[in-house]
């Protein structure tokens, strides 16, 4: 293995395991903020963070070009509500005790994804992946005949997600620019909720506390962080082998709730969760074959 690769994959580890535990903890310690203002300044700080990052490296002719082409535009105000929607999602699920279940979402994500690159851009499949995806659907579709064993926020985690992803390949465009101008188009809305919040009384955010201020700060710096790690590991290491990498986050996620916060983990979650385990141990072989040849 040649240094390239392995510094590609320390950084997508450096990503997934931020992903996985860091981020987790983090939130975790706000949670008494409540999930609404988390992600008030989730949007808010990281538009903040992106901003001076796009001044560093000088990339704002390109955030022109892409304000120039009108259909790149409304895509990225339609993956920005995307992404906010997962966020809050995500947000909810760490604060209110559901992470085992936000990490069936991270489970299903790149399979979904998968699925919909087959659908809506013909995509090349072959059997590996046809079976994986069609373990997924029977996951879900057994967990949806025991209804109280849903788990509704990896759903929306995964379909947002995944839904967010289909569209970002239509536009083509650096993460990091596309994730600034979703995340400037959204932050109008959590402005707008963060005003509604101060008025009644009920923000935690105040200059006249600056430690809990900070504090919520920081959600910009923990999502801009893992970003560029990840984006650096897929540019090093190339996108099959970081794709490897990724389940790090929901298996930290599961293991997290599961023994350290002693989430509910019903028999019905279990055989539903063994389904998706089964499916990401295919897309994994499948993927480690396909990507053998990355990143040289």
């Amino acid at each position: 293995m040649n240094k390239k690769i392995l510094y590609g994959i320390l950084f997508s580890a450096g990503a997934s395991f931020w992903w996985g535990i860091i981020g987790v903890f983090y939130f975790k310690s706000v949670a008494f903020v409540g999930p609404i203002e988390l992600v008030i300044h989730r949007t808010i700080w990281t538009a903040f963070l992106l901003l001076i990052t796009t001044t560093l490296y000088s990339k704002w002719s390109a955030i022109r070009l892409i304000l120039k082409n009108q259909k790149k535009t409304l895509l990225l105000l339609t993956t920005g509500i995307l992404i906010f929607i997962n966020w809050s999602t995500w947000i909810y699920a760490v604060v209110t005790n559901r992470l085992i279940d936000a990490s069936f979402g991270y489970y299903m994500m790149p399979i979904l994804s998968v699925f919909f690159g087959i659908i809506f851009l013909n995509e090349p499949y072959n059997k590996q992946k046809i079976v994986s995806v069609l373990l997924v659907i029977i996951s879900v579709i057994y967990l949806l005949m025991n209804f109280s064993s849903v788990p509704w926020t990896g759903l929306i985690v995964a379909i947002t997600w995944s839904t967010y992803s289909l569209l970002r390949k239509k536009i083509n465009i650096n993460p990091d620019l596309g994730l600034l101008m979703e995340s400037l188009f959204v932050s109008p809305i959590a402005l707008l909720a963060f005003y509604l919040l101060s008025q009644d009384g009920n923000n935690f955010f105040s200059f006249s506390d600056p430690i809990i201020s900070f504090w919520l700060f920081l959600a910009g710096v923990v999502t801009v962080i893992p970003l560029f790690l990840w984006l650096k590991g897929v540019e090093l290491a190339g996108l099959g082998t970081s794709g490897m990498i990724f389940f790090i986050t929901p298996t930290c996620q599961f293991l997290l709730g599961f023994f350290f916060y002693d989430e509910y983990f019903d028999l019905n979650k279990l055989i539903g969760f063994i389904i998706i385990w089964i499916a990401v141990a295919i897309y994994l072989h499948d993927l480690s074959r396909s990507g053998a040849g990355e990143g040289n």
